[in-house]
């Protein structure tokens, strides 16, 4: 298992010398004596310290991709030897879930982190894979490594079910669930190797800010998301009377619909016309080829088509659907996608990324991501 205190120690880089200095104005935030990191600084800076890819915005089982290797970063407080930590959140099934109990309940929130933790391992091409954490204790930091693996569900005893949850493990890792919020936690053991990184947090922060402002202001770069400059978020289903769907004869399900003979491969991603009417410039105009590349480096040609410029193709538009329904979603030729298949693998939508005038992303992004991004437009 990769060491990546060792690593940066090894290569004389800059992962503890960020964390430190992050840690130590720490007084900004808080007056505890306690370190604080935001967890999105933590994920940001070992992503710049190992030249790792950032995976946070895709809201899949893993934060980073480090040469193929998925990273799930944490940072949490730990006063004590252990702390049991949020891994996964069901909220799109809890009308599922809520109906089972026991031994069923277990049995089945297992089998849907495990979904998730291959969908990851599909999405990225990714081998492997590990936690790097980073617990904050009094004037310290603890950074250590741990397996990061699926819930061994033939392994499963102890289960234990109160009015607000459960509990259980696998011989190996101790898990509990939290009804009212559909919330999977493990409870993380600091081991007796682990990294203690002495922090003085400096009494008065705002000195050192006012300190390097009388400098020259160096300019920063910035890759920051803009709503409709450089990214859009695409829904994959519909909506009628409220409720979502997947198009049974277009969209995810072109490939099943009527009037002609139809390839099995046959699919686009619906564009909703509120993207055109708030966002006219974010794609070339309509039938213009542009790349478009998938989280694991691949780059098809893809364009905006059919009436009103409702639909993203690739061509060969068998391209798309290699990726999206077999890879991704692993359906069969002949299986329809559902928005209950994608409730369970928790997305719904995807993010697109504008990095160039013809050059685009495209991920996977979390149930509920187009809501949110759509409401923000009104």
């Amino acid at each position: 298992m990769i060491n990546f205190v060792e690593l940066d120690k090894k290569n004389n880089g800059n992962y503890l010398k960020l964390l430190g200095a992050v840690s130590k104005l720490s007084g900004l935030f808080s007056e505890s004596s306690i370190p604080f990191i935001n967890y999105r600084v933590a994920e940001n800076i070992f992503c710049k310290s190992f030249d790792a890819i950032n995976l946070s915005r895709s809201d899949t089982s893993f934060d980073a991709n480090f040469q193929s290797i998925g990273i799930g970063l944490k940072t949490f407080t730990c006063p004590s030897s252990s702390s049991t930590e949020k891994i996964a959140e069901f909220n799109s099934l809890s009308k599922t879930l809520n109906i089972l109990k026991g031994e069923d309940l277990v049995i089945q929130l297992s089998e849907y982190r495990n979904d998730r933790i291959d969908l990851g391992l599909r999405v990225y091409d990714i081998n492997s894979s590990l936690y790097h954490i980073v617990a904050r204790r009094n004037k310290e930091l603890i950074l250590f490594e741990t397996e990061y693996e699926k819930i061994k569900i033939d392994k499963i005893s102890n289960i234990k079910q109160t009015t607000a949850g459960l509990s259980f493990d696998d011989g190996q890792n101790f898990y509990t669930f939290n009804f009212s919020k559909s919330t999977l936690f493990r409870k993380f053991q600091i081991p007796k190797n682990a990294f203690h990184f002495p922090i003085d947090i400096i009494e008065d922060p705002y000195t050192i800010l006012l300190e390097l402002l009388d400098g020259k202001q160096p300019s920063l770069a910035t890759d920051k998301l803009v709503r409709g400059v450089n990214y859009i978020v695409l829904p994959l289903y519909g909506v009628k009377e409220k409720k979502k769907f997947v198009f049974e004869k277009s969209g995810l399900n072109q490939w099943n619909a009527g009037g002609r003979t139809r390839d099995s491969g046959e699919v686009y991603i619906p564009i909703p016309i509120e993207i055109h009417k708030y966002f006219p410039n974010f794609f070339p105009e309509r039938n213009t080829s542009f790349d478009l590349k998938i989280p694991t480096g691949n780059i098809f040609k893809a364009k905006v088509c059919q009436d009103n410029g409702k639909a993203l193709m690739t061509d060969p538009n068998k391209a798309l659907s290699d990726w999206l329904l077999r890879k991704v979603l692993k359906l069969k030729e002949g299986e329809l996608a559902t928005i209950e298949k994608l409730d369970e693998l928790g997305f719904d939508s995807v993010i697109i990324i504008k990095d160039d005038k013809n050059k685009y992303r495209i991920d996977i992004t979390k149930t509920g991501a187009f809501e949110k991004f759509s409401n923000l437009n009104q």
